[in-house]
Formats: structure tokens, C-alpha cells, sequence
């Protein structure tokens, strides 16, 4: 435990755009949605990352296919129920309204907008809707910014975050303008001085982070798919099969943390297991400052390893 900080009230798996298409299909006949996911969820239990929320912000599916849904559940519901994790699922431009309600929330199969409000253990979670219906730019109309100012009136014991598909933030990529979330700075006269910590958004196929509304931090989960290139000459684009990955989110009382996780397995460097960590906690706080200086001196971390004995 770090003195210096409590540990975190809130721990959320921020995921995004996993574009799952039709059975035995690959997207863009190069990506296996479904096997990234999978990925994703294989790495998740093999670590100590304990998930209170899991939010996916945005096309779920790649042509809203009621399938794709079918089994993007099948994969995501066990998860939760083994973490006792809150679901809260996000419309993307990318889906379908009436099969998104359908298959994953059980409702009407309807064009209604889908704006839903959760509580996590204190911390008020907004999914707003930001689809535009036969479009793939994005749009809050009037009445759910209404709804919205009417939602944070009253502040939550842990703050509040906001979830949406497009996010309220401007993109090095050109032709990003053409899709994005039009007429900002509504939303953010809405969200300025109330309870919200941060905004979670996706569509960007990219991790990245900035400001909105005065401060009010934006953090954009990248996607399990495929990612943009940002090493191109704009304003051309490039989709590539590398850099997959979620944000892990770690609320605290004064702040909120988002970390970039890869997906996947990558060749191991060093490895401190937690027998060697105990061993090393269990000296001196001299001693500790000696080994820890000696090691990055050396810049060996096999020096702090080596440094404690191994268990057995």
C-alpha cells in the first residue's frame, strides 16, 4: 500500500469500439473481433485488477447485427457476474438502436434514444446516447441536454462520470471533423461546474485524453479491433492490426486515474512475482532505498530481483 495515497474507491474496465460482426466472419477480413475480446478477458483474470463497472463505450457491433450482440453478450455477462461488475453498455454510430435495445438491454426494439443513469457504489455513471440515426457524426439534442442538466441538479456522493460514444475533444486526424460530436459547447455549458470528474468516450480508435467544460478531464479508450495510425501523412487514414487495448480507471476521493492497457501477451523483460516483492517489503526502509538506487543505477531491475532470496 502506498502511503501517500488510499486506495481507490472505484475500479472501472473502460472498453471500447469491438465492432463484432457476423458469425465466422472477420472484420475487414483481417480482424477476429470476437478472439480480442477474449484476449482482453484472458489477461483480466490472470491478474489482480478487481473491475466494479465494466463500460463499453460504443460500436458493439459493426452493422448493429443482432448476432454480433448475441454473442458479444455471451462473452461480456459471465465476466461481470464473475466480478459482480456493473454492465452499462453505450450506443456507437456503428450500431443499431432497436437491435442494441433488443439484444442487450432486453427493451422495446424502438429508435428512442438510450440514456440510462447508474449507480456504482456512490459514483453516478451517465450513458448518454450521442448516435445520429443513419449517420456516423454525433449529436446531443436538445431535450437529453436537458435531461442531463436535470440528472446533475443534484451531485452524487462520489462524483459523477459521463459516458458517450463520440467525445467532446478535438483529433490530429483530419477527417475525424467529419464524424464528430457536433455543437460541443452545449454539452459543455451543461457539464461546467457541476459534479461531473470526467468524460469516457471511444470512437477515435485510439487512446488519448484532454480537457472539456473548464477542465473537466476526457479520457478515449482505444479499441479492442483494430486502431488508427497516427504515423500517416494527413489528412490520410490507416487502420492497423497493433496497439489494441482498454483504460483501466481508478477513482479516487480527489482524482481519477486512467491507465492504457495493451491486449495481448508480450515477451516478459524481468518479472518481480510476489515472493520476491514480500521478501523485499520485509527489509528496512535503508535497506530498500539501497537496493532500489543500486538497481537503477545499474538500470538492471534483475539487481532488485536478484537482491531477495526466491521463494522455495
Amino acid at each position: 500500500m502506498n502511503p501517500q495515497f488510499p486506495a481507490p474507491s472505484h475500479t472501472i474496465l473502460h472498453i471500447s469500439d469491438t465492432h463484432f460482426v457476423e458469425d465466422d466472419a472477420l472484420l475487414h477480413e483481417k480482424i477476429d473481433s470476437d478472439a480480442n475480446l477474449v484476449r482482453l478477458f484472458e489477461g483480466l483474470r490472470a491478474s489482480s485488477i478487481t473491475p466494479d463497472a465494466l463500460v463499453f463505450t460504443g460500436d458493439l457491433a459493426d452493422a448493429g447485427q443482432p448476432e454480433a450482440y448475441a454473442r458479444l453478450r455471451a462473452i461480456v455477462e459471465p465476466v461481470c457476474e464473475q466480478y459482480g461488475a456493473e454492465l452499462i453498455w453505450i450506443m456507437g454510430n456503428h450500431d443499431a438502436r432497436p437491435e442494441f435495445r433488443r439484444g442487450l438491454l432486453d427493451l422495446e426494439p424502438t429508435q428512442e434514444s438510450v440514456d440510462r443513469v447508474f449507480d456504482i457504489k456512490g459514483l453516478r455513471l451517465i450513458a448518454l446516447d450521442s448516435t445520429v440515426p443513419g449517420h456516423h457524426h454525433g449529436e446531443l439534442s436538445d431535450e437529453q441536454l436537458d435531461w442531463l442538466a436535470g440528472e446533475l441538479a443534484t451531485p452524487a456522493e462520489h462524483g459523477t462520470l459521463i459516458g458517450l460514444h463520440h467525445p467532446p475533444i478535438p483529433s490530429p486526424l483530419g477527417l475525424i471533423s467529419l464524424v464528430e460530436l457536433k455543437d460541443q459547447q452545449r454539452f459543455a455549458d451543461v457539464v461546467a461546474g457541476t459534479d461531473v470528474r470526467g468524460v469516457l468516450g471511444g470512437h477515435l480508435h485510439y487512446s488519448t485524453t484532454s480537457t472539456f467544460a473548464g477542465g473537466v478531464p476526457v479520457s478515449v479508450a482505444s479499441a479492442t479491433c483494430y486502431t488508427q495510425d497516427l504515423q500517416v501523412v494527413f489528412p490520410g487514414a490507416r487502420g492497423m492490426d497493433g496497439a489494441q487495448g482498454y483504460n483501466l480507471v481508478h477513482v479516487y476521493d480527489d482524482r481519477v486515474l486512467h491507465t492504457v492497457v495493451p491486449i495481448g501477451a508480450h515477451p516478459t523483460v524481468y518479472e518481480m512475482t510476489p515472493e520476491i516483492l514480500e521478501a523485499f517489503m520485509a527489509k528496512s526502509a535503508d535497506e530498500q532505498a539501497q537496493m532500489v538506487d543500486a538497481a537503477s543505477r545499474t538500470e538492471d531491475a534483475d539487481a532488485l530481483v536478484g537482491s531477495a532470496p526466491s521463494a522455495g
